[in-house]
């Protein structure tokens, strides 16, 4: 049942979708975006002169009835995804979801059921999973370059909150919770897509997982009130995983880690050769991919092709752009042709969810802990 036009309402207009999703979805001639949503009726006023969208609304529910809208981009803050996301299935709209779609991966995968009972599509913001260099050392390891692989080093590295005094928005803590307590930040708002790369290019199930979280700044200027406040985050931490195949694998995220940001690294090691991606902006270029084999030892760069880029697209533009144009035409190519492929959909999201929830309570239990997690309500 393929399509060949897609009208996709925006539902948050800040920052993040005026650099990203908004001019995403306009990049491909194939999708018209119909209609933004924000609670804010000055931005959301502001961002539709921007882009040329005449249908503005300051409550998303206006939207989901109508049938002249295909897919729903949520882009908000964490703490609507999940009403948002599950709001627009019900109403039959295909969703894209900002992550987390939920903090508890079971709710996550509540919302996987619920798409899939309806024949929607869904896919998760993993911007970097989409970046050409990532899709090409993808299809390196598909066609057995690493050979298997032994072990994936993943990291997430910013330096955007080493300062106390930068404005702090990830702060989703509940309002009574304890200071003397580490919350989950860094790990979720930022680790998600070098987690979800790691599985992806692993290949193989999890099995295991342990490490440790730290707040090495502990107060910081919250964006909300503008108030230097005691703020117990994860701001660095550094975990193990091991997988059914025998491999290995080594996260680390940061909010603290001097450097460019956000600069996210892949390594992926086999026993036939090497790659190592950087997607970060180093000398006007935002990503680079190196590989070595077991015959020639030395990295050498690669030139990624110009199949893994949106049209006319070039690794000199901002990665924002480039690697969430690649995003969207992806999932305008999984909605309109009709066929079932769907990557990084909610069921990648809950599976990089638990993850995460598997990383946590091993720093709370201070202890190896087995994956997939118990049921346990």
């Amino acid at each position: 049942m393929g399509q060949d036009k897609l009208r996709v309402a925006v539902v948050g207009a800040g920052r993040w979708a005026q650099v990203a999703h908004i001019p995403g979805w306009q990049r491909d001639p194939r999708v018209e975006v119909v209609a933004l949503a924000d609670s804010d009726a000055d931005v959301v006023a502001e961002a539709g002169r921007r882009f040329g969208v005449g249908r503005v609304v300051t409550d998303y529910r206006e939207l989901l009835d109508d049938p002249g809208i295909d897919v729903v981009d949520v882009a908000t803050g964490n703490r609507a995804h999940f009403e948002i996301s599950w709001a627009a299935l019900e109403a039959g709209k295909h969703v894209l979801c900002e992550k987390p779609v939920h903090r508890d991966y079971r709710e996550t995968r509540r919302a996987a059921e619920l798409a899939r009972s309806k024949g929607l599509k869904t896919k998760l913001g993993f911007t970097f999973r989409y970046a050409p260099a990532v899709l090409y050392a993808k299809e390196l390891i598909d066609a057995g370059f690493v050979g298997e692989p032994y072990i994936f080093n993943g990291y997430e590295q910013n330096s955007q909150w080493l300062d106390p005094e930068t404005p702090l928005r990830q702060v989703d803590a509940e309002a009574d919770a304890d200071p003397d307590v580490i919350q989950v930040s860094s790990i979720e708002g930022y680790g998600a897509p070098i987690i979800d790369i790691m599985h992806w290019w692993v290949g193989s199930p999890m099995t295991s997982a342990v490490g440790t979280m730290r707040n090495f700044v502990p107060e910081r200027v919250v964006r909300d009130t503008g108030l230097m406040t005691r703020v117990n985050i994860d701001d660095g931490d550094m975990w193990i995983a091991e997988f059914e195949s025998g491999a290995l694998a080594s996260i680390q995220s940061s909010f603290v880690t001097v450097g460019n940001f956000p600069g996210i690294e892949a390594r992926v090691y086999g026993s036939e050769g090497a790659i190592i991606i950087r997607l970060v902006e180093e000398d006007g270029i935002c990503q680079t991919i190196r590989t070595a084999s077991k015959g020639s030892v030395e990295f050498v760069e690669r030139e990624i092709p110009q199949r893994f880029f949106p049209e006319g697209g070039a690794s000199t533009e901002p990665w924002p752009l480039l690697f969430y144009s690649n995003l969207c035409r992806d999932f305008a190519d999984e909605i309109l042709s009709g066929a079932p492929v769907n990557q990084g959909d909610f069921g990648q999201g809950a599976l990089v969810q638990e993850t995460i929830n598997t990383f946590e309570r091993s720093f709370r239990e201070r202890s190896w802990v087995s994956f997939p997690l118990e049921e346990v309500r």
